[in-house]
């Protein structure tokens, strides 16, 4: 970590890229030859490159930062924080040796260390990695999810209980991964060729659920001990051709190249009545509170064509890029993109602060 200036706390943004090399950037003259016209302009800068200008946001805010890239290395990651020791962490670790069940794993070794953080902790990391167990904690709270079965085995053919159409994911996966166009089936034969498909790929459980046709609704909710939900935001599919299913597939969430991504429109805040609207937001807080997340979280749900609320995902330490996902709620709230990440810091070191009390600046506040 760099010198840092007497006085201010400091912060470490660790993330893991164990192949920074590569990544290569896309120019405007990519998308030459495209067969639909792009709705967002091309984001031309690496991971690495992000995660730097937040470092210079956050010590603009008066903090000293610094970046730590961990490249799948656990005698980095501990060395790193034993010999330079921050005082809070700002958390951007997803996956660890590519397994995303391990993210809980890198939380927990700040957990031991003392080291306040930013984010979920271990067990609500674990808790929203697993869809099924997800589902089943929501309703017993009276939180309405999908119906769905869980498969665990191959079989010739599988059987269900289920109606089509239904939307196939891998049951241990997050941020869209192994959901694409062809995740909405059909008929038993699509179904048996996608579950075959999540097997042979993810080598894990496929979580089948009956595909909820209507809007979505991305819920942001932001704080600690007294979290509060940001404007709703909603995709809309409207332009959407007919060969893609409405739904946010990987493809629509990372691919720029994807056409999915660009008739993926999102809209906020979102028009909607105003019972409908203090429902998704009373649900929200409580999928929040339940699954133990903190700091930062989107709640995504389906708005059925007669009305119901069905919460698809619990998104823990969701992605903070400025103008997407939560930090569009966070605008629209009013708030600038850097004090959101301001926030978020602090929420961590009060957090340190009340475990460890010590004289940290008092700042802007949260």
């Amino acid at each position: 970590m760099k010198t840092a200036k007497p006085g201010l706390p400091t912060v470490a943004i660790i993330y893991n890229e164990p192949e920074p090399e590569l990544y290569v950037k896309k120019s405007p003259s990519n998308f030459d030859n495209l067969n639909f016209i792009p709705y967002f302009e091309v984001e031309n800068t690496t991971p690495m490159e992000d995660y730097e200008t937040f470092a210079k946001i956050i010590e603009m805010r008066g903090f000293n930062c610094s970046t730590v890239n961990l490249k799948d290395d656990f005698h980095l990651l501990v060395d790193e924080l034993t010999k330079n020791r921050p005082d809070v962490i700002f958390n951007f670790v997803e996956l660890f040796n590519n397994n995303p069940k391990l993210e809980m794993n890198v939380t927990g070794i700040y957990e031991l260390l003392e080291i306040p953080y930013t984010g979920a902790p271990p067990l609500a990391l674990a808790n929203c990695q697993s869809k099924v167990f997800t589902k089943r904690l929501l309703g017993s709270y009276g939180i309405k999810t999908a119906n769905f079965e869980l498969i665990k085995t191959f079989a010739e053919r599988y059987k269900h209980s289920l109606r089509f159409p239904i939307i196939v994911k891998p049951a241990y996966e997050d941020a869209s991964v192994g959901i694409d166009f062809n995740a909405v089936v059909h008929n038993n034969s699509e179904l048996n060729a996608k579950i075959n498909y999540i097997f042979s790929e993810f080598k894990q459980a496929a979580l089948i659920e009956e595909f909820i046709e209507g809007r979505e609704l991305n819920v942001a909710v932001m704080g600690d001990e007294n979290p509060v939900v940001l404007p709703i935001s909603e995709i809309d599919f409207s332009a959407m051709p007919d060969h893609l299913p409405n739904i946010v597939s990987y493809q629509a969430k990372w691919d720029q190249m994807h056409e999915a991504y660009h008739k993926t429109i999102p809209i906020c805040p979102a028009v909607l009545p105003k019972k409908i609207q203090a429902k998704a937001e009373k649900i929200a807080l409580v999928a929040f509170k339940v699954m133990g997340v903190r700091d930062y979280a989107r709640i995504d749900m389906r708005l059925s064509k007669d009305n119901e609320l069905f919460v698809l995902e619990v998104n823990p330490n969701p992605d903070l890029t400025e103008g997407a996902g939560f930090m569009r709620s966070a605008e629209a709230a009013g708030l600038t993109y850097d004090e959101v990440l301001e926030k978020l810091v602090r929420f961590a070191l009060l957090r340190g602060e009340k475990a460890h009390p010590r004289p940290f600046p008092k700042g802007r506040g949260v």
